[in-house]
């Protein structure tokens, strides 16, 4: 029997974040997708701190319409925070999920919001 569709995930995040590392300069912006919402954060690795974090759940990014609407929203949610604190440029960690659907909106809402990646 094959891994299951988590567990195959997880090894294709583990392959990404061996090539992939966030610094202060340049964190990481990590991306968790679940059923009924979607989660990212920019992380530090260097010192282990999140510096930024937005999901589909506050009352800021709440909208009404489909779920890849919703991900466009708290991409450019993130993208707004991070450019208070003077963050422009991040690394993507698609967390193991297909560039594809909510990963892509997010992507693309967090360049409306100002990140480069």
């Amino acid at each position: 029997m094959g891994l299951s569709k988590a567990k195959s995930r997880r090894r294709i995040h583990n392959r990404i974040r061996k090539k992939i590392q966030g610094t202060a300069a340049r964190p990481r912006l990590a991306v968790f997708r679940s059923n009924k919402a979607i989660y990212c954060q920019l992380i530090d690795d260097l010192n282990g701190v999140t510096l930024a974090a937005a999901s589909s759940l506050e009352k800021a990014c709440k909208i009404e319409g489909n779920k890849v609407d919703q991900s466009k929203v708290v991409g450019k949610t993130l993208g707004e925070r991070a450019k208070g604190k003077g963050i422009e440029t991040v690394v993507f960690d698609r967390g193991g999920y297909l560039y594809h659907g909510r990963i892509k909106a997010l992507a693309e809402g967090a360049r409306e919001g100002g990140l480069n990646f």
